[in-house]
């Protein structure tokens, strides 16, 4: 795991690409640029031996589609499906900013031109030997570009969605309310909404950023806390389906969709038997009569999600 400090001074902890696995992403990216260069070199030949294209217009042409295929296929993958190509998708790798953020065109531009030389000309030892002394995996374009690479499908414990209590003043919900050890409370008039969720276009590092952002909610100054909050609610909410309930606060928000994707990984996880509100047995006890009532963490701030 690596420690990202983002530009609004929460750590996010993301599990970085080791080389062996990051290699085989670009074999399978190289297996891929072969076989369009192949299609290419054939159209090429059937040109040339037509006579529509004369040697010197089909090595132009053929030139032309090796600069597109090794500098323009990675480029325009990683800027398009933000920090994926092929051979990252098939491994559930994907290149992020030192910041933990998208990667950029700008960033993905360097990335493809370093790579072209360091991976293809040089048959990728200066790649091998800076991913080795680097403690982040790093290859020489993710250090001119100012990128790594993440492992979106790490593997997960099954550890229970917890926020320490200090984070929310007066209590968040769920603080000290969970019946089952490794199930995160929902209140009774938001679990409705929760099991309606449509959760699977949510990233990792985006659930690990609202995590981090709800676990030092009350070490963040007002404004940071607002402003912060409402950019990963509508973050979050523009990936997941259907909108929340008005007069929800993005705090109340972000808290119910982790932990009610939490709760199903958990379900899949239990065995079928059993009694436990995660598989729609017992319901969840009521809170108790001293609990504040939902919002708790909005102060009467709520948030529109994006459309």
């Amino acid at each position: 795991m690596e420690e990202i400090v983002t530009g609004e001074a929460v750590i996010l902890d993301l599990p970085y690409a080791r080389f062996p696995t990051r290699m085989l992403a670009w074999l399978l990216d190289m297996l891929v640029e072969i076989v369009i260069l192949v299609v290419i070199l054939t159209l090429v030949a059937i040109g040339m031996a037509t006579k529509v294209l004369n040697n010197a217009s089909g090595a132009a042409v053929f030139i032309a589609g090796l600069v597109l295929v090794i500098v323009g296929y990675p480029i325009a993958c990683e800027t398009l499906s933000r920090g994926r190509s092929v051979g990252k998708l098939a491994l559930g790798l994907r290149v992020v900013a030192d910041d933990g953020g998208p990667v950029r065109f700008r960033q993905a531009l360097v990335r493809g031109l370093a790579g072209a030389i360091e991976c293809w000309t040089l048959f990728g030892v200066p790649a091998l030997i800076t991913s080795m002394l680097s403690a982040r995996g790093k290859r020489l374009g993710d250090i001119f570009a100012g990128t790594f690479v993440v492992r979106e499908r790490a593997p997960k414990a099954a550890a229970p969605f917890a926020v320490p209590a200090s984070a929310y003043p007066g209590g968040f919900p769920g603080a000290g309310r969970q019946p089952h050890a490794a199930a995160a409370y929902i209140a009774p008039n938001l679990q409705p909404w929760a099991a309606s969720l449509e959760l699977s276009a949510i990233p990792e590092p985006l659930a690990a950023s609202a995590a981090s952002y709800l676990s030092r909610y009350g070490q963040l100054n007002e404004t940071a806390r607002e402003q912060l909050g409402r950019q990963l609610a509508n973050d979050l909410a523009a990936r997941v389906s259907p909108p929340p309930p008005a007069g929800l606060s993005p705090a109340d928000y972000l808290y119910t969709v982790l932990a009610e994707r939490r709760n199903r990984e958990l379900a899949r996880l239990m065995p079928p038997a059993g009694n436990s509100p995660l598989r729609g047995g017992a319901p969840w006890p009521a809170p108790p009569p001293t609990a504040p009532d939902y919002p708790v963490c909005s102060q009467g701030t709520t948030f529109t999600p994006p459309t």
